[in-house]
Protein backbone atom coordinates (compact mmCIF):
# COMPACT_ATOMS: atom_id res chain seq x y z
CA UNK A 1 0.00 0.00 0.00
CA UNK A 2 2.79 2.55 1.03
CA UNK A 3 4.61 1.64 -2.20
CA UNK A 4 1.70 2.38 -4.59
CA UNK A 5 1.00 5.83 -2.27
CA UNK A 6 4.51 7.27 -2.95
CA UNK A 7 4.00 6.05 -6.74
CA UNK A 8 0.66 8.18 -7.09
CA UNK A 9 2.72 11.13 -4.98
CA UNK A 10 6.00 11.26 -6.86
CA UNK A 11 3.50 11.20 -9.83
CA UNK A 12 1.90 14.70 -9.46
CA UNK A 13 2.85 17.55 -11.09
CA UNK A 14 4.48 19.79 -8.89
CA UNK A 15 2.74 22.77 -11.17
CA UNK A 16 -0.21 21.52 -9.99
CA UNK A 17 0.27 20.55 -6.66
CA UNK A 18 2.00 24.16 -5.39
CA UNK A 19 -1.07 26.24 -6.77
CA UNK A 20 -3.25 23.74 -4.35
CA UNK A 21 -1.07 23.84 -1.59
CA UNK A 22 -1.31 27.98 -2.14
CA UNK A 23 -4.65 27.73 -2.37
CA UNK A 24 -5.42 25.02 0.90
CA UNK A 25 -3.21 27.10 3.04
CA UNK A 26 -5.26 30.37 2.09
CA UNK A 27 -8.45 28.27 2.69
CA UNK A 28 -6.73 27.83 6.31
CA UNK A 29 -6.09 31.61 6.85
CA UNK A 30 -9.62 32.72 5.66
CA UNK A 31 -11.08 30.06 8.10
CA UNK A 32 -8.77 30.92 11.05
CA UNK A 33 -9.59 34.63 10.72
CA UNK A 34 -13.36 34.02 10.26
CA UNK A 35 -12.73 31.57 13.81
CA UNK A 36 -11.05 34.72 15.44
CA UNK A 37 -13.08 37.53 14.62
CA UNK A 38 -16.10 35.87 15.55
CA UNK A 39 -14.68 35.03 19.39
CA UNK A 40 -13.47 38.97 19.23
CA UNK A 41 -16.40 40.03 18.47
CA UNK A 42 -18.50 38.15 20.83
CA UNK A 43 -16.09 39.00 23.58
CA UNK A 44 -14.77 36.02 24.34
CA UNK A 45 -10.89 37.07 24.08
CA UNK A 46 -11.24 40.29 26.12
CA UNK A 47 -10.57 39.00 29.46
CA UNK A 48 -7.32 37.09 28.23
CA UNK A 49 -6.57 39.93 25.84
CA UNK A 50 -6.53 42.27 29.31
CA UNK A 51 -4.61 40.17 31.02
CA UNK A 52 -1.35 39.71 28.54
CA UNK A 53 -1.37 43.06 28.16
CA UNK A 54 -1.20 44.00 31.99
CA UNK A 55 1.44 41.19 32.13
CA UNK A 56 3.49 43.14 30.41
CA UNK A 57 3.03 46.21 32.63
CA UNK A 58 4.49 46.90 36.29
CA UNK A 59 1.70 46.18 38.33
CA UNK A 60 2.25 49.33 40.47
CA UNK A 61 2.54 51.51 37.41
CA UNK A 62 0.72 50.27 34.23
CA UNK A 63 2.51 53.01 32.40
CA UNK A 64 5.85 51.75 32.69
CA UNK A 65 6.52 48.56 30.64
CA UNK A 66 8.35 45.64 32.02
CA UNK A 67 11.70 45.35 31.06
CA UNK A 68 14.75 47.70 30.46
CA UNK A 69 14.37 51.02 29.57
CA UNK A 70 15.91 50.78 25.84
CA UNK A 71 13.73 47.99 25.12
CA UNK A 72 10.65 50.63 25.26
CA UNK A 73 12.90 52.79 22.82
CA UNK A 74 13.53 48.97 20.64
CA UNK A 75 10.00 48.40 20.07
CA UNK A 76 8.82 52.20 19.37
CA UNK A 77 11.60 51.90 16.22
CA UNK A 78 10.29 48.39 15.16
CA UNK A 79 6.84 49.19 15.26
CA UNK A 80 7.96 52.29 12.85
CA UNK A 81 8.64 49.34 10.51
CA UNK A 82 5.17 48.67 9.96
CA UNK A 83 3.48 51.90 9.73
CA UNK A 84 2.43 53.76 6.87
CA UNK A 85 5.07 56.01 6.14
CA UNK A 86 7.96 53.10 6.01
CA UNK A 87 5.88 50.73 4.08
CA UNK A 88 5.03 53.75 1.51
CA UNK A 89 8.73 54.30 1.06
CA UNK A 90 9.90 50.34 1.06
CA UNK A 91 7.14 50.16 -1.68
CA UNK A 92 7.96 53.31 -3.97
CA UNK A 93 11.64 51.91 -4.08
CA UNK A 94 10.83 49.00 -5.52
CA UNK A 95 8.19 50.01 -8.14
CA UNK A 96 11.32 52.67 -8.67
CA UNK A 97 13.64 50.03 -9.43
CA UNK A 98 11.16 47.66 -11.15
CA UNK A 99 10.34 50.74 -13.30
CA UNK A 100 14.38 50.87 -13.88
CA UNK A 101 14.24 47.39 -15.48
CA UNK A 102 11.23 47.69 -17.52
CA UNK A 103 9.27 45.03 -15.30
CA UNK A 104 5.99 47.46 -15.93
CA UNK A 105 3.44 44.63 -15.26
CA UNK A 106 5.19 43.14 -11.97
CA UNK A 107 5.31 46.91 -10.92
CA UNK A 108 1.13 46.69 -11.07
CA UNK A 109 1.29 42.96 -9.62
CA UNK A 110 3.32 44.85 -6.53
CA UNK A 111 0.65 47.93 -6.42
CA UNK A 112 -1.99 46.38 -6.64
CA UNK A 113 -0.69 43.93 -3.50
CA UNK A 114 -0.06 46.78 -1.29
CA UNK A 115 -2.91 48.96 -2.30
CA UNK A 116 -5.44 46.45 -2.16
CA UNK A 117 -4.39 45.34 1.41
CA UNK A 118 -4.68 48.86 2.63
CA UNK A 119 -7.91 48.93 1.39
CA UNK A 120 -9.09 45.69 2.93
CA UNK A 121 -7.12 46.88 6.21
CA UNK A 122 -9.50 50.22 6.59
CA UNK A 123 -12.41 48.06 5.77
CA UNK A 124 -11.84 45.41 8.09
CA UNK A 125 -11.65 48.29 11.18
CA UNK A 126 -14.81 49.82 10.19
CA UNK A 127 -16.46 46.95 10.28
CA UNK A 128 -15.19 45.27 13.46
CA UNK A 129 -14.92 48.74 15.52
CA UNK A 130 -12.93 47.64 17.98
CA UNK A 131 -12.51 50.15 20.69
CA UNK A 132 -8.36 50.14 21.26
CA UNK A 133 -6.90 48.98 24.32
CA UNK A 134 -7.98 51.20 27.67
CA UNK A 135 -6.59 49.12 30.69
CA UNK A 136 -2.99 49.87 29.84
CA UNK A 137 -2.07 53.63 29.02
CA UNK A 138 -0.60 54.10 25.27
CA UNK A 139 3.05 53.90 24.77
CA UNK A 140 2.77 55.64 21.20
CA UNK A 141 -0.01 57.50 19.45
CA UNK A 142 -2.84 55.79 17.63
CA UNK A 143 -6.01 57.31 15.46
CA UNK A 144 -7.85 53.94 14.02
CA UNK A 145 -10.04 51.22 15.58
CA UNK A 146 -8.13 48.00 16.70
CA UNK A 147 -8.94 44.56 14.76
CA UNK A 148 -7.04 43.34 13.35
CA UNK A 149 -4.04 45.38 13.31
CA UNK A 150 -2.85 47.99 10.80
CA UNK A 151 0.86 47.12 11.72
CA UNK A 152 0.84 43.54 11.80
CA UNK A 153 -1.37 43.03 8.45
CA UNK A 154 -0.01 45.34 6.06
CA UNK A 155 3.69 44.65 7.03
CA UNK A 156 2.88 41.27 6.14
CA UNK A 157 0.88 42.10 3.22
CA UNK A 158 4.16 44.42 2.14
CA UNK A 159 6.88 42.75 3.39
CA UNK A 160 5.49 39.33 2.00
CA UNK A 161 4.82 40.55 -1.32
CA UNK A 162 8.14 42.21 -1.69
CA UNK A 163 9.51 39.30 -0.22
CA UNK A 164 8.09 37.03 -2.77
CA UNK A 165 9.12 39.35 -5.46
CA UNK A 166 12.95 39.23 -4.22
CA UNK A 167 12.54 35.08 -4.32
CA UNK A 168 11.81 35.27 -7.89
CA UNK A 169 15.15 37.17 -8.64
CA UNK A 170 16.64 34.86 -6.85
CA UNK A 171 18.35 31.52 -7.95
CA UNK A 172 19.65 29.65 -5.10
CA UNK A 173 16.56 28.24 -3.03
CA UNK A 174 18.19 29.28 0.44
CA UNK A 175 18.42 32.60 -1.01
CA UNK A 176 14.51 32.51 -1.10
CA UNK A 177 13.92 30.94 2.29
CA UNK A 178 16.15 33.69 3.53
CA UNK A 179 14.00 36.68 1.95
CA UNK A 180 10.96 34.62 2.65
CA UNK A 181 12.03 34.37 6.59
CA UNK A 182 13.29 37.86 6.94
CA UNK A 183 9.58 39.08 5.64
CA UNK A 184 8.03 37.03 8.13
CA UNK A 185 10.40 37.94 10.71
CA UNK A 186 10.17 42.13 9.88
CA UNK A 187 6.05 41.56 10.23
CA UNK A 188 6.27 38.86 13.26
CA UNK A 189 8.49 41.40 15.21
CA UNK A 190 5.85 44.42 13.96
CA UNK A 191 2.86 43.12 15.83
CA UNK A 192 5.11 41.75 19.02
CA UNK A 193 5.54 45.86 19.49
CA UNK A 194 1.92 46.89 19.33
CA UNK A 195 1.00 44.52 22.30
CA UNK A 196 4.06 45.84 24.32
CA UNK A 197 3.09 49.23 23.40
CA UNK A 198 0.12 48.58 25.04
CA UNK A 199 -2.20 50.08 21.33
CA UNK A 200 -3.20 46.74 20.39
CA UNK A 201 -4.76 43.29 22.31
CA UNK A 202 -2.79 40.21 20.82
CA UNK A 203 -5.66 39.16 19.43
CA UNK A 204 -5.90 42.34 16.93
CA UNK A 205 -2.30 41.40 16.01
CA UNK A 206 -3.18 38.03 15.26
CA UNK A 207 -5.78 38.52 13.03
CA UNK A 208 -3.69 41.02 11.52
CA UNK A 209 -0.63 38.41 11.22
CA UNK A 210 -3.63 35.95 9.32
CA UNK A 211 -5.18 38.77 7.28
CA UNK A 212 -2.34 40.05 5.58
CA UNK A 213 -1.00 36.48 4.79
CA UNK A 214 -4.21 35.51 3.12
CA UNK A 215 -4.29 38.35 1.12
CA UNK A 216 0.01 37.53 0.34
CA UNK A 217 -1.57 34.30 -0.42
CA UNK A 218 -4.52 35.61 -2.52
CA UNK A 219 -2.04 37.61 -4.47
CA UNK A 220 0.13 35.01 -5.05
CA UNK A 221 -2.28 32.84 -6.56
CA UNK A 222 -3.48 35.77 -9.11
CA UNK A 223 -0.24 36.28 -10.34
CA UNK A 224 0.72 32.55 -10.95
CA UNK A 225 -2.83 32.64 -12.89
CA UNK A 226 -2.20 35.80 -14.45
CA UNK A 227 1.87 34.37 -15.51
CA UNK A 228 0.33 31.42 -16.60
CA UNK A 229 -2.01 33.15 -19.24
CA UNK A 230 0.02 36.16 -20.11
CA UNK A 231 3.10 35.26 -22.26
CA UNK A 232 4.40 38.91 -20.95
CA UNK A 233 4.07 38.57 -18.11
CA UNK A 234 5.84 35.34 -18.09
CA UNK A 235 8.92 36.62 -20.17
CA UNK A 236 9.12 39.66 -17.96
CA UNK A 237 9.55 37.54 -14.98
CA UNK A 238 12.26 35.52 -16.89
CA UNK A 239 13.95 37.92 -18.02
CA UNK A 240 17.21 38.55 -16.45
CA UNK A 241 17.88 42.04 -14.03
CA UNK A 242 20.33 43.94 -16.34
Amino acid sequence: MWRRLWQWMSGWDVTVTRPLGLLLLLLVCCLGFIALSDEVAEGETQQLDERMLLALRNPEDPAQPRGPWWLRRTAEDVTALGGVPVLTLATLAVCGFLLLVRRYRTLLLVLGATLGGTGLNVLLKQFFARPRPSVVPHLTEVVSQSFPSGHAMLSATVYLTLGALLAQLAERKRLKVYVLTVALLLSFLVGLTRVYLGVHYPTDVLGGWVAGLAWALLMAVCARTLRRRSPALRAEARRPVE
